[in-house]
């Protein structure tokens, strides 16, 4: 079968590879009808999320028909259709229990303090292969797997594997209470839905902070107020159009890979601080091999910690679910302290928020492919990689279709 696979730092690739079969009694194997390529999968070709096995699959995000089940999945029938949460759990262990599924004590090989394991990772959370490709293996499928009611949609479905859950939790992470003032850095894929999810849970403004015009102008049509941060210093204008306070909650919606103003009066700001920018890069990705535009690492990968951190109100809380690796050591801890600030952050319980997200599809109260802008056949997926990472206009969320293949 076709699969993008991981052959280094800066080289991915469409191979053929063997076709996945059942190693447990609790696995599933899925013919996968929809793909997409994520924020997350940028990062490990970057280099910003080393430790990645060459010869992985990609990907994270999935939706597919059952083809094969092990005896004790007794939840579902080989034909459902079903969509894939992200990051993998066992469903029995204490964690899973508590709603922490992505702290599962029992699905990363490693041990119960290895962290969380997910499809098209680094050794560290697995590896496990991806989703990007015809057909995947799914551990723990009672859990791994969630039935799709016939009213949502492949492409509607392929936003609830990952990005949707992922602002949903960030949004959730962060108390948003109505009438909450909030800030989300980042109008990529995931912080478009943390918007969509801060207006779900009723937040009175919604700045959104980035210096993509496309992506701003998706932004501005949820109903926030947009801040290009190329333009104007994002922290002083928040704070003049809170009336000097702030806002309530801040989500870091970017990860290691944010960028520094580069003009304008956050860009003289950033002047600066260049020299501390580079030690981050270092620390962040002591390997990185780029191609001219692509695959180039984010230079200054604590900016929109700062920012966040800055912008928000006395007593305000910061959620953190743009990703970091393990290796990053540098937090602006002395002013959030100083502030009381709360501080929650991690990777997303997708199997927790997926069954609610899926119901609010169905019955029409949310629309998420308005964030869809790309679908183009896995047999483009390189093409299609490396017009995602250059935040070409249009290129907001990239659907994979593995069907398409002749």
């Amino acid at each position: 079968m076709k699969a993008v696979v991981f052959h280094g730092i800066g080289d991915i690739r469409l191979d053929d590879v063997k076709e996945p079969v059942l190693q447990e009694d609790t696995d599933a194997i899925v013919k996968l009808t929809a793909s997409a390529i994520c924020g997350t999968d940028l990062h490990m070709v970057r280099g910003t999320m080393p430790g990645m096995v060459p010869g992985t699959i990609l990907g994270h995000e999935g939706v597919g028909v059952v083809e094969a089940l092990g005896k004790d999945v007794r939840n579902l029938r080989v034909g459902d259709r079903v969509v894939i949460p992200s990051t993998i759990a066992c469903g029995s262990c204490s964690y899973c229990r508590a709603g922490y599924y992505a702290q599962c004590d029992v699905a990363n090989p490693h041990g119960k303090r290895a962290g969380t394991a997910f499809f098209g990772g680094p050794a560290a959370s697995g590896p496990f292969h991806g989703l990007q490709a015809e057909k995947a293996r799914i551990p723990f499928a009672h859990v791994g797997l969630v039935k799709l009611p016939d009213e949502v949609a492949d492409e509607q479905a392929i936003l609830l594997s990952d990005i949707f859950p992922t602002g949903y939790f960030g949004a959730d992470l962060a108390e948003i209470k109505p009438g909450d003032t909030v800030a989300v850095f980042g109008c990529g894929p995931v912080g478009q839905f943390t918007i969509l999810s801060a207006r779900l849970m009723n937040a009175g403004r919604i700045f959104a902070i980035d210096c993509h015009q496309d992506r701003l102008d998706a932004a501005r049509a949820q109903g926030a107020e947009v801040i290009n941060f190329e333009e104007e210093d994002p922290v002083e204008t928040i704070v003049r159009l809170t009336g000097g306070i702030g806002v309530d909650r801040a989500i870091d919606a970017v990860g290691v890979d944010s960028m520094h103003a580069h003009h304008g009066p956050a860009g003289k700001k950033a002047d600066a601080l260049k020299d501390e920018f580079k030690r981050e890069q270092k620390e962040a990705a002591p390997k990185t091999k780029s191609h001219g535009d692509n695959w180039v690492q984010g230079d200054a990968p604590m900016q929109a910690v700062m920012w966040a951190v800055e912008a928000l109100a006395k007593a305000g809380t910061l959620s953190i679910i743009g990703v970091y690796p393990q290796q990053m050591n540098t937090f602006p801890i002395g002013m959030a302290m100083n502030k009381n600030l709360s501080l929650r952050m991690g990777n997303c319980h997708h199997r927790k928020y997926i069954p609610h997200l899926v119901e609010l599809v169905r019955t029409g109260a949310v629309e998420p492919t308005e964030l869809l802008t790309r679908v183009q056949p896995i047999t483009s997926a390189i093409e299609a990689y490396r017009a995602f990472d250059v935040r070409q206009p249009g290129w907001l969320k990239v659907e994979l279709e593995p069907q398409l293949l002749t």
